[in-house]
């Protein structure tokens, strides 16, 4: 995928940058693999606001994606590569010998008419899914469970791709785009490839409408609020945070570690942190 600039016919639209959605080959998605998806405006089951900054947007329908890729043995054809409006990656049709379809996240090399299959027996080639132990070392995947079984949880964004280092007992190392060392069980799925539409990062938004098509709602800086609203508001003019600088309700902020330490079961998987 390429990205494409806009004729400057207003300031929003200087700099903006559009991908040229070269790379899809279907319009409407699958109806089969389609559920509603009400949008929740960053709050909970309680109608509480958890997550700040989220609602509006475009309507939006979710597509359901096969991150466990369980279908063993049995081929598969590529039938589209899609937009999903979920993601910044696109997605591939498949439709198995026996009639089944199924959407996966499209690896970067992957077309229409490929041939593509899931299991301990299948090719090391872009798209198909084997567990860790049967892929070589070196490889490049992505979509990685972290507890077999469950699904990918790693490398789902655009561009992601994960190296496999080392196999030791029961453990394999990746190393994540992050610049992580992580250890995952040798049964964990992993696919095939770098994911595509690795250009998703270099879009610049161009206006903030945009951001609101996305659900994305503005975001003040807590100072240049009055103090009764945030921490680091108040004073005369531009004013500094003064002590350390807090959450809109007290808690330290920038900085501040969160991990849980000892009770964080998946620490102790990490071979190396992102942060040196």
């Amino acid at each position: 995928m390429a990205l494409r600039s806009v004729n400057p016919t207003s300031p929003g639209r200087r700099g903006m940058t559009l991908p040229d959605f070269s790379d899809i080959t279907k319009g409407k998605p699958e109806k089969s693999l389609v559920r509603p998806l009400k949008p929740r405006g960053g709050r909970n089951h309680q109608g509480k606001l958890t997550v700040r900054h989220q609602g509006g947007g475009h309507k939006k329908a979710y597509r359901l994606i096969d991150f466990k890729r369980d279908k063993f043995n049995v081929p598969a054809i590529v039938k589209a590569v899609e937009y999903d409006p979920n993601r910044n990656t696109r997605i591939c049709l498949l439709q198995y010998k026996d009639g089944d379809k199924r959407y996966i996240l499209a690896p970067l090399n992957v077309k229409v008419g490929d041939e593509i299959m899931s299991g301990p027996a299948s090719e090391i080639k872009d798209g198909n899914a084997l567990p860790l132990r049967n892929i070589p070392l070196g490889t490049i995947v992505h979509n990685v469970e972290m507890t077999p079984g469950k699904g990918g949880q790693l490398g789902r964004s655009a561009g992601t791709q994960i190296q496999v280092l080392a196999k030791e007992g029961k453990l394999c190392t990746l190393r994540l785009p992050s610049g992580e060392m992580r250890m995952v069980h040798m049964d964990c799925m992993a696919t095939v490839g770098q994911l595509g539409n690795p250009d998703a990062k270099n879009i610049s938004i161009g206006k903030a409408g945009r951001s609101r098509w996305m659900g994305i709602r503005p975001a003040n800086r807590g100072v240049v609020m009055n103090a009764v609203d945030h921490p680091h508001g108040g004073g005369e003019g531009k004013s500094p945070i003064g002590g350390k600088p807090q959450t809109p309700w007290g808690k330290p902020a920038m900085g501040y570690k969160t991990r849980r330490g000892k009770n964080n079961l998946s620490d102790k998987y990490i071979v190396q942190r992102r942060k040196k």
